[in-house]
């Protein structure tokens, strides 16, 4: 086992004091937004346990015996890579709306503007890497988000009630057209061209999300506006005052997790996180494709590629019970499962069973209350609040011993077989 030091993205959007909370430590004096564990090359854990002096990318430690840390099934399903991302993400201010693509999307993509010479750190730059990017979100606070196209008819009603508030006014030509379309007898084929108007609307789109916003604004003024989702314009414009997404966030559902609720996100369903904080894992990636609540690229061309022109649930991920009684988020996707470890505090002079660690391949464990003892058969490894740790494959079992006071943490491992170690 391997004890991680991981990086700290320090993005606009991001809490100044979440994540340093969460963890014990103390905060940076800037916003951070994302704290990245994992073996991605752009920002890969440190191993302060390897052998050696310094302390290497836990990538290039991989990369060294990639069958003997991941394990065959896992390098024949995924290649000589990790192929998971752990994240802590703190959000107080909402992110881009954003999709990803499939796999042969992103490999595709990724071919082509490495065949064009395109530099990877260019910000007209669509595919960083050759990868998808399926992911989960754990709520560990209340959390907020935008996720997936609601029903045509529904937002046809969204942007009908917004064409009342604008009544009069130039801007309501926008959400009138907008709205006829959404009526549309094809779903998907209303949904993709209410989306393209949005997206490539022009000045007209802008100035009628700058008259948007201030009518809804005045609606609530005047104690006239119980819809939440048009006081999501309203907010969305405060810090986003001409963005196309303002409205094209009418097309979307509105989620609102509460402590422990998770979402599933798949390829081409367009989300946006707009305030909280929680534990996402996704496919090893940093594939995003933007569609507004940006000042960044939006490629609209392959934008309208990517996304799934299609109304579904909101993806909720129910947890399970593994016959080990661990529970576990397992998503449809072979790259990550997640698992929660919650021990409570016992009795003085009580020590609680041991929680096997859910392992299919190598495992990366956090702690974000209390302490933890992992063993396995090669030996035991310590964690306090906010330390991380990688399991490799071999080391299965892994059994958490929780300290006196109780713990919480979160493991994840592939979605291979049954994963429950």
């Amino acid at each position: 086992m391997h004890l991680l030091l991981n990086s700290l993205r320090p993005y606009a959007w991001g809490s100044s004091t979440a994540i340093a909370e969460l963890l014990g430590r103390t905060p940076s004096g800037g916003p951070e937004a994302e704290l990245w564990i994992g073996a991605h090359p752009d920002s890969p854990s440190r191993v302060l346990t390897a052998p050696g002096d310094g302390a290497p990318g836990l990538d290039d430690v991989i990369a060294r015996d990639p069958e003997g840390l991941l394990g065959a099934e896992s390098v024949a399903a995924f290649g000589p890579r990790l192929p998971f991302l752990l994240k802590v993400l703190a959000a107080d201010r909402p992110l881009s709306l954003q999709v990803h693509p499939t796999l042969e999307q992103a490999q595709a993509g990724f071919a082509a503007e490495e065949a064009a010479g395109i530099d990877r750190a260019a910000p007209h730059r669509n595919y960083k890497d050759d990868n998808h990017k399926p992911e989960m979100i754990f709520a560990l606070t209340p959390f907020e988000a935008l996720c997936g196209f609601r029903a045509p008819a529904e937002a046809a009603a969204r942007f009908e009630a917004l064409t009342a508030l604008l009544a009069g006014q130039e801007a309501a030509e926008v959400t009138e057209q907008v709205a006829e379309i959404l009526r549309g007898p094809d779903e998907g084929d209303a949904l993709q061209t209410a989306f393209a108007r949005l997206i490539a609307g022009g000045e007209q789109v802008r100035d009628a999300v700058r008259a948007a916003a201030a009518a809804v604004d005045r609606a609530v003024a005047a104690a006239d506006m119980d819809d939440a989702g048009l006081r999501t314009v309203a907010d969305l414009a405060r810090e986003y005052e001409d963005d196309p997404g303002v409205l094209i966030s009418l097309l979307l559902n509105r989620v609102s997790l509460a402590p422990g609720e998770a979402l599933a996100l798949g390829a081409g369903n367009v989300h946006a996180y707009l305030s909280g904080l929680g534990i996402e894992v996704m496919a090893s990636s940093d594939n995003v494709l933007r569609g507004g609540l940006t000042p960044k690229h939006v490629d609209v061309s392959e934008l309208l590629a990517t996304v799934a022109f299609e109304a579904l649930p909101v993806p909720l991920l129910a947890p399970t019970e593994s016959e080990l009684g661990q529970e576990l988020y397992r998503p449809p996707f072979g790259e990550f499962q997640l698992q929660r470890i919650y021990v409570p505090a016992g009795a003085p002079g009580t020590r609680p069973e041991p929680v096997p660690v859910a392992q299919a391949g190598a495992a990366v464990v956090l702690v974000v209350d209390g302490s933890l003892t992992l063993d396995t058969p090669k030996g035991d490894l310590a964690l306090s609040r906010g330390d991380a740790a990688f399991v490799p494959a071999p080391e299965a079992p892994a059994l958490a011993h929780a300290g006196d006071g109780g713990v919480l943490a979160f493991a994840v491992t592939t979605g291979l077989g049954a994963g429950i170690g």
